[in-house]
């Protein structure tokens, strides 16, 4: 069975506008669900798409499926199934032997910037970059299936 585990972090926009950084990779998604118990997300990453089945999270672990599918039928179905898409640029950075997921947000989220990093353990213990800032792993306010439905925008 796969598992998620993850950590978030809010970013210092300051330090991360002045950070060297790797060119972004346009990312668009939606939310087939968003049921707590079982979310299911079709997303472009690039020029792939993906198909991801989560089940309920429990602390900051919860099973994951994700699948790449066709991006003429992702971008298909992001078009017509899709309500307050999230439209974002992501960022790989290593850091420390460790790569994190930096999301800048744009349209309706624009001006949040979330870094993640994804975990074996809960309890692994890594570097924490100078740019992150407070743990939000905790604040479901903050998961993209929660920002489709109420965007940083309207907070």
């Amino acid at each position: 069975m796969n598992k998620e585990i993850e950590r978030k972090f809010l970013v210092n926009k300051i330090k991360w506008q002045a950070l060297e950084k790797p060119k972004g990779i346009k990312c668009r998604q939606t939310y087939l669900s968003s049921d707590p118990n079982k979310i299911i997300r079709i997303r472009t990453l690039g020029e792939k798409g993906f198909i991801t089945i989560k089940g309920k999270l429990a602390g900051i672990t919860r099973t994951e499926f994700e699948y790449e599918i066709p991006i003429d039928d992702t971008n298909i179905m992001i078009d017509l199934f899709g309500s307050n898409i999230i439209e974002k640029l992501r960022y790989y950075i290593n850091y420390e032997n460790n790569l994190w997921e930096v999301d800048e947000f744009e349209g309706l989220n624009k001006g949040l910037i979330i870094a993640e990093i994804e975990l074996d353990n809960e309890d692994d213990t890594f570097a924490i970059p100078e740019w992150l800032e407070e743990e939000v792993s905790h604040e479901m306010k903050y998961y993209n299936s929660n920002l489709h439905i109420k965007p940083y925008s309207i907070w």
